[in-house]
This record gives C-alpha cells, structure tokens and sequence, in this order.
C-alpha cells in the first residue's frame, strides 16, 4: 500500500542516518522533485504527492526511537500522550507475554495495529492478549510509525474504533548495517518512609544502589538491488536478551502497600503454617506447637518480578521487482520466537480444606488439645479448619510463555494507465503459543495429603486415601511442624501447568485506485479532478486455547480458578470505496478545498452485517494555514475469545468487601442486599491480598459495537516565523454498546445502594462465611454490550527549528493532549461515571490524567553530533469515588546524545529518568494492569534507564 520513490527513500535514510540505524550516505539515487510520486499516508487508500491527512496523525521517526533507546516497542508508544499501556514487560500477576496497543483507553481491542499498512495476527490465545502483538516488531527495523486518531473502518475495518497504529519497516535497503546495544536500570535505594514502613512489618527493604535488567540488543539488515535495478531484496535478524528486575529489589515495591494511612501487608497464607476457622480461632506453627496468630503475614511481592525475563529472535525478509511499470511483485515474510517468564510469590495451601481430623497423627499433644480437646472434640471428630501454607519449600512460581509467530504476505501492484493503479495481496499471520506453569500445588493433592491417619499395619502416618485404594501415591503433607514438609510430600502435591493454542489471521484484499481528471469528472473551476477507490476483502479468524486437564479443572492452587479452553472461527467479506472530491482550487477562500469520502460493507459469518462510513474535508486556506475534520463512523465485531470463551472463575481486584471486617463500611441492610446475613454482619473476613472471585465468560449474542468520531483540527505555519508548525486537533469519540463486562465492584454497589435484582442476582456469597474470595464463591461479570465510553479532547504538536549561525542548529517539539472528557456507562441505566483525572482498580483503572506532553529540545552541533534532552509529563490524578489515594504529576528528564564518527560508524548514549523519579504509590495495586505498588506501564517504574549503542554500515 505505501508507495515511495527513490527521492522520498533517500530523504528517510538521510534523516534515520544522524540516529547511526543507517549509513550516512544515502542508498539510493536522487530524483528531481517533480518526479516525486503520489504515495499513501495511514487512514487512506488515495494516494497524494503530500504526507497531509484529513485525520490526526502523529509519527515517530527512527531518529525518535535512537534517541529513546528502547529495544522494546511499547516502551516508546506508552510515552505518547495519545497511547495509554496495556500489556508491558513490567506486568506478572496476569501477563500474557504480548505487549499491546491501547489508543485513547478504549482498550487494545479497539485499537487497529498494521504493519506496513497491514494486520497484524491476534497477540495471543490468552484472555488479555488478543491484541496484536508488537513485540513482533524489531525497533532497528522501524522507519517511522504512524498514529492515526479516530475510527478507521471505513479504511481498514473491523477494530479500528480508537485509531490506527501502523508499523513501516525499512524495506528497499542497499547495504548491511550491524548494531548493538547495551542497557541496564539503576536506582538508588533511599526512600526512608518506605523503608520505615518495611521495618514496621518486619519486612528488610534494600538499602543503597542497585543496577539490573541488562539487556543485550543485536540487528542485522542485509539488503540488495537486482543488477537491472528494478527490485531490492531486505534481510534482517535481530536477537534481544531482557535480564529481570526483582520487586525485593526497590524499597518502594519490596513490600505490598495497602490501607490508609499506608502500611506493608502480606497474604495471610503464611510460611509457618496456619490452622483458622476465620472466627473463633486463628493459630500459627511454631515447632510443634500451636501459637495464636498475632497477625502474621508473607510478604508475597518480595519475589515477584518487576521486569519480566525475555528472550526474543526475529527474522524475515521484504522483497518486491517490478517487472514494468504495471505489474511490481512484492513479498514480506516475518517470524518471531518470544520467551518470557513471569513470576510471582510461592503457591501454597489456599484453605482449601475445610476441615481436619482430631486424630491425625502428625499433630502433636500440644496441637490435638488447642484445636480439639479444648473445644469439646475427641480424637474421632473432624473439627471445621481452614489450613494455609506458603509453599515457600517449592519456590516461587514461574509462568514460562512463549509465542512463536510467522507472518507472510504476496502481492502485485502497479499502474494499469497513468490514471489507474492497483494494489493485491494476500496476507497470512499466526501465532503458537505454549505455556508451562511451575511450581503450583494440586488442591485435589493438598486435600487427601492433609487427611492423614495411623496405618493400623506400621503405625506410620499414611493419607486415608492410600489405606482405602483411591490414591495409592498420595504422601502426608505435614505442615504441624516446622520444616516437617518432606521432598516426597512437595513431589506428591507439585503440579505442572500446561496450555497451548494459535491464533491465525487470513486476509486476501485489492482495491483499484482511479484519478478521473483526464475524464472530465471534475467540478468547475478546479484543475484537478475526482479520485476514487473500489476494492473487495475476505478475512478469516481463528483461534484455539487448549489448558490442560489441571488449568480447566482449576486444579491449580494459585490459579484463583478454572481456565477455561476457548475455540472458534469467523470470516468475514468486505467492500470498500473512497473518494476525493476537489471542490475548491485557487479561490479567494482556499488555495484548495477537497471532501473526502469513504465507506465499507461488512458481511460476517456470525450472522451480523456492519455498515461504516467516513466524511472529512481538507481546507487549505493559503500556505500558511490549513483546516481539517472528519466524522468516522466505525464498528467493531467481537472477536473469538468475546463470542465464543466459556464461562470460569478467576479473580479481580477490589481494594475491600464493604461488608466486610468489624467495621463494614456499608450499613447492614445495604450488606444484606448482596446476601449477607445478620449473624455474618461484623465478622466476614476481608482478603488482605485484595483480590476476591468472579465469573467471566464471553458471548456468542454480543452484537457489534459502533462508534462516532469527530475530529476538527488546524495546521499552522507562519511566515513570519519560518521553521515553525502547530498542529491542533480536537477529537471526541463516542462507542455504543461496548464489548465489556460490568465492573464487579460495581455490581456490588449498585445492588447495595438500589437492591435491584439485575445486580444483586449477579452476587453469589459463601452461604455460610459471607465471603467473596474463599471457595467458588463470586460474582458474575460476563461479557455483554453495556452502555458506552466517550473521550474527548486536544491534540497538540509544534515544532520549531532554527539556525545558531556557525554552531548548528537547534529543534524544539512540543506534542500532547489535553483531554475534556473521558466517560463510560456500564448499562442503559447505570449513572455515568467520569474517569477524566481520576484512578481506581476496577471502573476506570489505570489513571486518565487531564494533561499529557512530551517536550523535547535537540541541538544538532556542527560536529557530527547532537544531543537532546526530552522532558515528559504525566498529569495528576484523584482516586474515584473520594478515595484518599492522588496520583501526584509525573515529570521525567531524558538526555540523550549521537555521534557520527565516521561515514559508517555511529554512537548513541542515553540516560532516561535521569533523575532517578520514583513511580507514584499505588495502595492494593491491582494486578493486571499495575505491579509493585503502581503503574509500570504509564510511570517509570525501575528507575533510570542507561544506554549505550553503536551502528556500524557497509
């Protein structure tokens, strides 16, 4: 789809060539300028001979992305004041291995991701990681990325409800360029409130600094014309090693932050030992004794990773030869192998049982006589018992993810005429997926090894279950005595994870592109004429998630539920046109003045037929300023996992039940609207990880989701001051029915506060405890078409570049968005619930502050060399609700600097986060989107980050 010639190509290697990823000598021959040809820009099909679009686009060139010193893609687009973090490297409680696209915080499903103006294949089979995956995407290969705001289905179809996200690699290189880069996090540990509050719980935060997450980044691009000129061939290999970064590594994330005012807390599935009924008793293992509980925690975010370990190879190849002007071939093949590995804190005995045998002979006197006798129990009694233990003899658990994907497309494009042209090709993408879950514990294992009795033949402790043949491997489990776990009771209860699955993406598309001017198809007074687009498009989607016999049975103790396997299909069939309309040329109001119009029909195999539809009008008033807008009208249709995933238990994060503990924060008859009952009011025991159960499950009737964009926006480049131009954009989007699922918490409230049956019918208490967290217990959260989401605001770019005589020159870019509104509704009559400058675990989730820029200044020295320093801004933000948590602004320092040494050898040195800023606290983060006691993905979580990289070209 994106069409350069040789003088367009030189221009971007001259440009990428001062960030040391290409020579400095350009690869390709100049034209003169009038032989520039039309080429398209991200959002459009129509070709023009400028890189102007009615829509808002933003780019990132490679210079942005040398000076970043990122290996990884999302690193550098979560900076960006339009793009918010999904799924990051710094996630472990819920990770998925993928890195996504999030545009406006509608979410990585609505955002589009191409690359080289084509899909991507769905990230993973997961839950969470549908998106496109862009760790597919090698940053040494990046010649520019585009953002485009707003609905793009008219364009593009199906997903493209917040924008567009479009990868261009560099293609039709000549030459071989090496590169390698160093990098590494370091922080110094000196937050003395932090660590008091350690120290308060016991807990020994670290002290002074630290250096770690090194990562070594090696690419490779070949490339070659044919002898007669008429086509290149592009090799690349890239090979990238991520070390980790350990929570017990920073004072501000070695322990869980939690309540007000803020304090340490841990899981009460402790290391010694626990035997409670949550009422009447609470002991903890000591020796062989019991001992009363004195509120004893394991502080599980120790261990947990901050940085995910990741190892990433990549290679492929672009090819095209134009066999004459009206037939060029072309191919892209791409293929990815991605290994990371999450981990987090030990799993363990999750009071599992419910109950234990006064006869049990691994308790001792001292143990039988707290927990039986002196309760009125005898040695054949079973008392009620909740048993918790910390795992801590098996380590911690490692979540070993790996993708492997290949990408492949063909086509054939060319000039039919001087006024048609055509583009075909057919675009194949996949993704493997495998997972291996270490150390989990069996709770079907956990229950039969604590039932232990007397062998009536030995007199050994034997499990009951060895005695009456229903498990013969069974080994006790002796948790009464400290280090009484045996290596043979860890191998029996042990239980490895395994799943697979793919995702596959078939797509066959054309369009032919016609200028009508030479027909006469134009209106009066304007030279040029009407262009028009008419194409067609198949697209088939796949997807299988197959865990095995121990995820779908949840099984696994530190799973928080059933994983449940997913499979299904769909296909859809497509046309598609654009016009442009040139209504005004060299008047007395415009230099020119052109309507641009689009639409697509969408036949889906489900049953359900989709119409979107784009206006826009580009108005050029005179050389110095120009007018844009658009209304986009765009759908997306659930995708496979939304249709067809099967409903299972997980958990979601909740900062409290608030029915729970002595001092509920909801009145009882609020309390009993969510079922519980007078005798439960005032003892229900709260979870103090924060996490608590609830069903979610797709939808085969959700029906598409639509939404509106509107966007207006004015260019601006004064002659008074050459070198400058301002860009603002307004944007509002409006989605429909949105594909989601009610926040639990707010179910919760809502059946408290109204009683209304539609909530209060969706909260399933322990009928005999009250909880939300022990057992199956839950509340339902399933897929449906809820109210809707808008967000609004402005778009802002200026840039300014000047000369400093005999000492270089320097550039000053200013880009941002200032955002008016961000809404959402969960049902028709919910209240609407407003997250602009707000945060909080559920509804609104990750902070939407008011104000987000990048300001960055870079002298370009006479020498070969430049340095920049880049200031980024992230706005404050208030928990909703009236939470006592605010999110203070965020503002980071970057510099960087670049050196061409020779004409093919370059070095690059970076700090970002210069000063070392600490990430905001985030009390009872929740997983999923924060880790370590805030959100790594919109603030700098690990400190700073140095780098250090050279470019070497032939």
């Amino acid at each position: 789809m994106f069409k350069y010639n040789k003088l367009t190509t030189a221009i971007a290697f001259a440009v990428a060539s001062s960030t040391f990823y290409l020579p400095a000598m350009a690869q390709e021959s100049e034209e003169s300028a009038d032989q520039v040809e039309k080429i398209a820009v991200t959002g459009s099909r129509i070709q023009r001979t400028n890189l102007v679009s009615t829509s808002p686009v933003t780019e990132i060139s490679a210079e942005d992305i040398a000076i970043s010193g990122v290996t990884r893609m999302e690193d550098l687009l979560n900076d960006m004041p339009q793009i918010y973090a999904a799924q990051t490297s710094a996630i472990a409680n819920g990770a998925t291995g993928t890195a996504t696209v999030d545009l406006r915080n509608l979410g990585s499903t609505r955002t589009l991701t191409l690359l080289n103006g084509r899909r991507l294949p769905a990230g993973s089979p997961q839950a969470g990681g549908i998106g496109a995956d862009i760790n597919q995407i090698p940053a040494a290969l990046v010649e520019r990325v585009e953002i485009l705001t707003g609905g793009a289905s008219a364009t593009y179809g199906s997903d493209a409800i917040a924008g567009v996200v479009n990868f261009i690699l560099k293609d039709d290189f000549e030459g071989i360029s090496l590169d390698y880069q160093y990098s590494f996090n370091q922080h110094d540990n000196d937050n003395g409130r932090l660590q008091q509050l350690n120290a308060d719980a016991n807990f020994t935060a670290p002290n002074g600094s630290v250096t770690d997450g090194e990562t070594h980044d090696f690419s490779l691009i070949l490339g070659a014309n044919t002898a007669d000129g008429k086509g290149n061939v592009t090799l690349y290999a890239t090979v990238r090693d991520i070390g980790s970064v350990i929570q017990g590594d920073r004072d501000y994330a070695h322990c869980a932050i939690s309540g007000v005012p803020n304090g340490c807390v841990g899981s009460g599935t402790i290391a010694e030992g626990r035997v409670t009924d949550f009422a009447t008793y609470d002991f903890i293992v000591s020796g062989d004794q019991f001992l009363n509980r004195n509120g004893e925690t394991f502080n599980f975010a120790e261990v947990s990773y901050y940085q995910r370990p990741d190892e990433r190879k990549t290679f492929g190849a672009f090819g095209h030869y134009e066999v004459d002007e009206k037939l060029d071939i072309y191919a892209e093949v791409n293929f990815m192998d991605d290994r990371s590995v999450s981990g987090i804190a030990p799993s363990g005995a999750f009071f599992v049982t419910s109950t234990l045998n006064c006869n049990n002979p691994l308790l001792s006197d001292q143990q039988f006589d707290a927990l039986c006798a002196s309760r009125g129990f005898g040695m054949d009694d079973t008392v009620t018992a909740f048993v918790g233990k910390r795992n801590v003899e098996g380590g911690q658990r490692l979540d070993d993810l790996r993708h492997t994907s290949f990408r492949g497309v063909i086509g054939a494009r060319g000039m039919i005429d001087e006024n048609w042209n055509y583009d075909v090709f057919a675009n194949y993408g996949s993704v493997t997926f495998s997972q291996l879950f270490k150390n989990d514990l069996s709770t079907t294992a956990i229950t039969r090894a604590l039932n232990v009795v007397t062998d009536p033949n030995t007199g050994d402790p034997v499990c009951q279950s060895v005695l009456d043949g229903s498990d013969p491997n069974c080994v006790p489990y002796n948790i009464f005595t400290t280090g009484g776990v045996t290596q043979a009771a860890l191998n029996y209860i042990s239980l490895p994870l395994v799943s697979k699955g793919n995702t596959v993406t078939k797509q066959i598309s054309g369009y032919l592109a016609g200028d009508l001017t030479d027909y006469g198809i134009k209106l009066p007074g304007n030279s040029l004429g009407v262009n028009i687009v008419v194409g067609l498009e198949h697209r088939e989607e796949s997807l299988e998630f197959d865990p095995d016999n121990a995820f779908q049975t949840g099984d696994g103790a530190g799973q928080g539920g059933p994983t449940a396997a997913v499979s299904g299909e769909y296909d859809v069939s497509e046309f598609f046109t654009e016009m442009s309309i040139p209504l005004l040329e060299d008047s007395s109001i415009a230099e020119q003045l052109t309507l641009e119009l689009a639409y697509r029909y969408s036949d889906y195999s489900t049953g359900q037929d989709t119409n979107t539809y784009k206006y826009a009008a580009d108005w050029q008033i005179n050389e110095q300023v120009r007018v844009r807008g658009s209304f986009q009208h765009a759908v997306r249709a659930g995708n496979v996992r939304d249709l067809f995933r099967p409903q299972s238990l997980g958990l979601y994060n909740m900062n409290e039940d608030p029915c729970a503990g002595a001092t509920p924060l909801y009145t009882f008859e609020q309390c009993a609207r969510t079922g519980v009952t007078e005798a439960q009011y005032g003892i229900i025991a709260d979870n103090p990880a924060g996490q608590y159960n609830s069903i979610t499950g797709g939808n085969p009737d959700l029906e598409p989701e639509e939404s509106d964009t509107v966007s207006f926006g004015l260019i601006i480049a004064p002659e008074f001051l050459p070198g400058f131009d301002l860009a603002l954009d307004y944007f509002n989007i409006d989605v429909q029915g949105a594909i989601s699922n009610v926040p639990e918490r707010f179910i919760l409230d809502q059946c408290a506060f109204t009683g209304a049956d539609e909530f209060c019918s969706l909260i399933n208490r322990d009928p005999g405890r009250g909880t939300l967290w022990i057992g199956n217990d839950n509340i339902v959260a399933t897929d449906i078409n809820i109210g809707f989401f808008e967000t609004s605001g402005v778009d802002f770019d200026a840039s300014y570049r000047f000369e400093l005589s005999d000492m270089g020159a320097v550039k000053v870019n200013l880009v941002g968005t200032y955002l008016t509104k961000w809404d959402q509704k969960s049902t028709p009559d919910a209240p609407v619930v407003e997250c602009k400058g707000y945060w909080d675990r559920s509804t609104c989730g990750a902070p939407t502050p008011d104000l987000r820029s990048n300001l960055k200044v870079t002298w370009e020295t006479p020498w070969d060399a430049s340095v920049t320093a880049t200031w980024r801004h992230f706005g404050e933000t208030e928990e909703l609700n009236g939470g006592p948590t605010t999110l203070s602004a965020q503002n980071y320092l970057d510099i960087a600097s670049t050196w061409q040494v020779t004409d093919h050898t370059g070095l690059r040195f970076g700090i970002n986060n210069l000063l070392d800023r600490e990430p905001p606290i985030v009390p009872n983060t929740p997983s999923g989107i924060g880790n370590g006691n805030t959100f790594p993905g919109p603030f700098d979580a690990m400190g700073r980050y140095i780098f250090a990289g050279v470019n070497v070209t032939f």
